[in-house]
């Protein structure tokens, strides 16, 4: 039996959720076109014929202006060193810069076999493909070099494949039917600030945060999923931007939101969200605890006093 961790790194908006989705066969990662989607580590388990892989979404690298997005880098930084493979993803379809020379420079210090995952090979042509591969096969610091398309599944079963023959043998760390450590409410939150990240445009999207405020399970077969939630946003002017035009907005993101919670939890759903203005949020301690930014150990749980 083998057995281990696989973190998937990388910069904003690589794909390294959709990934992670397709990994373990469900959507447990809210996934958008927007950067720095991913706030926290997300951690997902799959069984195959003889192993588990633990794995393990990150925040994206980048530049941290915020005391929230200090706790994203820190959260995704921290779990390098703490697993068995590293997934560097890389945007194939993107020139590279000097976000992925920062990247870089931060794995080079890492002693976990370290797996290149080119990703989004859909949206190229393969000519153009094979000079990207050469070139990062000359660094020499990659294990293996695994182009794949994670939004059609291209090469993920031999990602699967490549990582299983590096993983330590071991027994399982988690039960067969053990699919994340989040909870229902972190999933409930997040499936609500999805939607407001595919609604909205701007700086809006980085700008809030959905916090809830009570979840009530169903207590009975005639009964409803009831979720109560806050969206923070930093100024009243984007509190009517979400709120909209006689609510129609706030309206919007909520209809979406309850049909993605009842696909989910296969239940039918009662949701409540209000909009309340906090102008320093992201730099609230007590806020970011909440949301699971701050406060965590090395492989980003949370740490108990």
């Amino acid at each position: 039996m083998k057995a281990g961790t696989v973190a998937l790194i990388g910069r904003p908006n690589a794909g390294k959720s959709t990934l992670l989705n397709r990994l373990v066969g469900s959507k447990i990662a809210i996934v958008s076109d927007k950067p720095q989607t991913t706030r926290t580590r997300i951690l997902g388990v799959q069984n195959y014929p003889g192993a588990q892989i633990v794995y393990i979404d990150t925040p994206g690298i980048h530049r941290p202006l915020h005391r929230m997005n200090v706790g994203m880098v820190d959260a995704a930084v921290e779990v390098m060193s703490a697993v068995d493979v590293l997934g560097v993803m890389v945007d194939a379809s993107e020139r590279p810069g000097r976000g992925e020379q920062f990247l870089m420079g931060l794995v080079d210090k890492m002693t976990a076999p370290m797996f290149l995952l080119l990703n989004k090979i859909d949206l190229l042509r393969k000519p153009r493909l094979l000079p990207i591969i050469e070139r990062y096969a000359r660094m020499e610091r990659f294990a293996e070099i695994v182009p794949l398309s994670a939004a059609t599944g291209e090469n993920v079963d031999r990602l699967v494949d490549a990582i299983i023959a590096r993983l330590p043998e071991g027994e399982p760390a988690y039960p067969v039917d053990y699919l994340t450590d989040q909870s229902e409410r972190s999933l409930g939150a997040e499936m609500v600030r999805e939607q407001v990240l595919r609604l909205t445009r701007a700086e809006l999207p980085f700008s809030t945060a959905v916090v809830v405020d009570r979840f009530e399970a169903p207590t009975g077969p005639r009964d409803v999923l009831r979720l109560y939630c806050t969206i923070l946003v930093e100024r009243a002017s984007q509190k009517g931007i979400l709120v909209g035009r006689g609510g129609a907005m706030i309206k919007e993101i909520g209809t979406a939101a309850r049909q993605e919670l009842e696909r989910f939890f296969e239940t039918k759903v009662f949701l409540d969200l209000r909009v309340r203005v906090a102008s320093d949020w992201r730099e609230d301690d007590r806020v970011l605890r909440d949301l699971g930014v701050s406060d965590r150990d090395r492989l980003g749980r949370r740490k108990t006093p």
